[in-house]
């Protein structure tokens, strides 16, 4: 019969054999090849591409920022070197060269259109952050007023970096770079007859790190300060390249759009917001303190490629090309135009957050969070609502019952569960067991290392369970191409469940699921519309098309985290293990590039063919990365090893004066997972290397002189070399108690304390006995003991008083109820002899940050 007739030609069409796809696998597997390509050949030139550098022949084409002139000033800064704060170069030498250059600037001002004013403020302040109260004495600021002529505004913009160094460094991206941005921008803004509303006042301040001393010096009591309402704020945490937007507000969303509108070379992401703001980077800018401190809402920038100079001795001149100067005093002076002119100074208390990202840098995208929590849930809403007709539609067309379809695609959907799962943890279980082996950071000199350790894994996880399954169905009326394109819908399920949760959550780095799943619903309702749905493989060509758009975006926002973050792993510290963030970055950008586009090669005659060729890739890698140089971290001079150790000799006085111990020693505060083990194989004496632990149980603060927080946060971690011959150290000791007052059940104690530039004090009352006044802030008081202080002076040395009255309910005062702690940094000098020649054991591959210091202990 026909009926008879049109069955048997049914089943044969739809028999296994005809379902078998007939592309050959090597064609599939330059699929793979082309999105490869197009990483290599787009996504990476156009992630360091810089904007030509503007030369002194350009200065007549109108008010630009003039790179080369920036560079000449960098490149006098470079040449003062380490500009530690207290020191020479920094409190003398650096600030004379900004007066100087200001002073030329002046004699060029447009009178016409501005006024400008320098101001050279020496700032005296305290303050309590992160348990701790951190005390400046005679920090300086370099300040500079423009205003413009006719201005009545009140509402002033803010422009701030810094020009101090931590030790060792030259400081020139960090932040040299920056500094001689703003002098450009002074220079070209001052000389033109441009019309701005709102003064700017632009701080380069002299001691930011040191915990930010001296921007919390300006806010808080600099005449200027009350005005200012926004704040762009410039840092580094690397040096040569694009400086990223990270941070925006707090609140105020009409930032990014000012951003948007006057940034040249945009590069920002809500992502790296949020990431920062969880902590995970071991890195803080002024912005905090403009925002704790004075409520002023900005923008935080900050240089971020090549971290691995960042903060050592190779922060040089020559690693910053003149068109990074060119891509930042671009994007600076078209902010500071911008903002200048922003009626929203006047109220900065807009509520709602933005989200905002560049395109490959080549344009910017932003909206109000609110609007894109409703575009997230619209995007998720629609992609199931299309995969469900898509469902519907495969159905009538196979012949099937819907629901035979609806179960068949709920079987499908666990099975990419699976692949998802997988395609998150295999990667990870690398990380994973190459840490449990000593080899956490075998990337961090070798870049393409990651494609082999995570992305090949994670391919290989996202295509294993699709794979297995079709080649296992038995269906044979849902045709093949039907059925791996319920397997892609499979996904899109995941990545709308994925977007929901993350959107209810609050996160606004959602918007990265949902315009990856948009990418996909634009597709399928075109197939849809047009039946290309029904055409067998015909719905393949519209998806590759327009899948281009999310896997360049999102294997250059990931590529992004993985070059920013990977240098900051060295400085992660040993307790967690950096590999685990690295491969989950790795992976989640390889899920959302490629989560759709891996499961075409299903499409192949041997698609298996593939799968082998990354794992063989996969194992090929791990084999390099775990037995040959190839995966050792570091390198001399552009991947170091960071060894950050102190030269110190402690001594505890007892309660009647005696001496029970005097210890010289080295005191290590390793920066990275692998510690100490790359430097004794590579020969230098740690021969009794000691956990600071068990003195850490014993004595105050473990009994040792903490230079900063980072050492203070890492002391259960820290080790000890003990040193035979005391550490020569020329220095008093440093407390002197000036007198001592009895009233009642109280004591009163008067002590002058000989600080160095940067000077550490403990304090810790005995059990039986209560502080309750003293001359430190009255609002660290309340801190649970021990307290300490980090002390820091710029150019006044005066010794420091302090004063503690402490209640005992007993009033017995013949018994010891206090211990102080002085830990005195050197770090203006190299050390004792011995000291010097056991840097010089340490191999090319570690830069040392290292000084003398001591620590007095005393009972009252």
């Amino acid at each position: 019969t026909e009926d008879s007739i049109e069955s048997a030609v049914g089943k044969k069409l739809s028999g296994s054999k005809a379902q078998i796809p007939k592309i050959p696998w090597f064609v599939s597997g330059g699929f793979v090849l082309i999105w490869l390509s197009l990483f290599l050949g787009v996504v990476i030139p156009l992630f360091y591409r810089l904007p030509e550098a503007n030369t002194l022949e350009d200065v007549g084409k109108g008010n630009i920022f003039i790179a080369e002139r920036a560079q000449e000033n960098l490149y006098e800064f470079a040449q003062i070197g380490t500009k530690l704060v207290g020191s020479n170069n920094n409190e003398n030498k650096t600030v004379q060269f900004l007066l100087k250059e200001l002073a030329l600037i002046k004699e060029n001002v447009n009178q016409d259109f501005f006024d400008l004013e320098i101001d050279h403020q020496i700032a005296y302040g305290s303050y309590v952050r992160s348990g701790a109260q951190y005390q400046y004495q005679a920090v300086q600021n370099v300040i500079v007023k423009v205003t413009p002529k006719g201005s009545t505004s009140n509402d002033w913009l803010l422009v701030n970096t810094h020009f101090d160094s931590k030790p060792t460094s030259p400081s020139v991206g960090d932040a040299g770079h920056m500094v001689v941005v703003i002098l450009e921008v002074i220079r070209v803004i001052t000389e033109s007859e441009e019309h701005l509303q709102h003064t700017i006042v632009f701080l380069i301040n002299g001691s930011e790190e040191n915990s930010l001393q001296a921007s919390h010096g300006f806010i808080t009591s600099h005449k200027w300060a009350p005005n200012c309402k926004v704040v762009i704020n410039l840092d580094a945490a690397g040096s040569g390249s694009r400086e990223l937007l990270f941070q925006t507000g707090p609140y105020n969303p009409w930032l990014a759009k000012y951003y948007k509108n006057n940034a040249k070379h945009p590069f920002a992401t809500t992502m790296a917001e949020e990431i920062f703001q969880t902590g995970i980077v071991p890195s803080d800018t002024d912005f905090v303190i403009f925002s704790e401190y004075a409520n002023l809402v900005g923008l935080d920038i900050g240089q971020v490629v090549n971290g691995f100079v960042y903060h050592t001795k190779y922060d040089k001149f020559d690693v910053i090309p003149r068109a990074s100067i060119q891509n930042t005093g671009d994007n600076l002076l078209g902010l500071v135009r911008g903002l200048a002119n922003a009626t929203e100074l006047s109220d900065t208390t807009e509520t709602g957050h933005a989200i905002f990202f560049d395109v490959l840098g080549l344009f910017f995208v932003t909206y109000n969070a609110s609007n894109g929590t409703t575009f997230n849930y619209a995007v998720a809403a629609v992609a199931i609502v299309l995969v469900y007709l898509s469902l519907l539609r495969i159905a009538g067309v196979s012949g099937v019952s819907s629901e035979k379809v609806l179960g068949l695609s709920i079987l499908i959907l666990v099975v990419q569960v699976i692949a998802f799962v997988l395609g998150l943890a295999l990667p990870i279980a690398v990380a994973y067991l190459f840490d449990k082996y000593g080899l956490s950071l075998t990337y961090f000199s070798s870049p393409a290392l990651p494609l082999g350790l995570y992305v090949c894994p994670s391919l290989l996880g996202l295509a294993l369970p699709s794979f297995i399954y079709l080649k296992l169905q038995k269906i044979e009326k849902i045709t093949y191409a039907q059925q791996l394109q319920i397997a892609l819908h499979g996904h899109a399920i995941i990545l709308s469940l994925l977007t929901i949760g993350l959107n209810y959550y609050g996160l606004r780095s959602t918007y990265v699921f949902a315009w990856t799943l948009f990418f996909y619903i634009v597709p399928l309702a075109l197939n849809l519309l047009t039946t290309l749905q029904d055409r067998g493989w015909s719905w393949t060509g519209v998806l590759k098309i327009i899948q281009v758009a999310p896997f360049l975006y999102n294997s250059y926002l990931f590529y992004t985290f993985i070059v920013v973050l990977t240098p900051m792993m060295g400085r992660f510290g040993q307790t967690t293990n950096p590999d685990l963030i690295i491969s989950a970055l790795a992976a989640l950008g390889t899920i959302l590039s490629m989560g759709f586009l891996i499961l075409l090669i299903n499409m192949s005659r041997r698609s298996g063919t593939i799968l082998v060729i990354l794992l063989a890739i996969s194992a090929a890698t791990i084999y390099v990365a775990s037995s040959t140089q190839i995966g050792f971290p570091y390198r001399p001079k552009t991947n170091v090893e960071r060894v950050y150790y102190l030269q110190v000799r402690r001594v505890f006085y007892e309660y009647d004066g005696t001496v029970s111990k005097d210890e010289s020693g080295y005191l290590f505060n390793f920066q990275d997972r692998r510690g100490s083990a790359p430097l004794t194989e590579a020969g230098v004496d740690l021969t009794g290397m000691v956990s600071m632990a068990t003195d850490c149980g014993k004595y105050m603060m473990c009994g040792v002189p903490y230079p900063d927080s980072r050492y203070v946060k890492a002391r259960l971690n820290g080790t000890w070399i003990t040193r035979d011959t005391p550490i020569e150290i020329e220095a008093d000791e440093p407390l002197q108690l000036v007198n001592k007052t009895i009233d009642g059940n109280t004591v009163r104690f008067e002590f002058l304390i000989d600080f160095t530039d940067h000077s550490t004090l403990y304090i810790q009352p005995y059990e039986d006995a209560n502080i309750t006044n003293w001359s430190l802030l009255e609002s660290y008081l309340s801190a649970t003991p021990p307290y300490y202080l980090f002390f820091t002076y710029g150019v006044d040395g005066t010794p420091f008083s302090l004063t503690l009255e402490i209640l005992k309910s007993d009033a017995d005062f013949n018994v010891p109820v206090v211990q102080i702690g002085v830990g005195r940094q050197f770090m203006h000098t190299s050390g004792d002899l011995e000291a010097q020649n056991f840097a010089k054991t340490f191999p090319d591959f570690a830069v040392l940050i290292e000084w003398p210091a001591d620590y007095h202990r005393y009972i009252f």
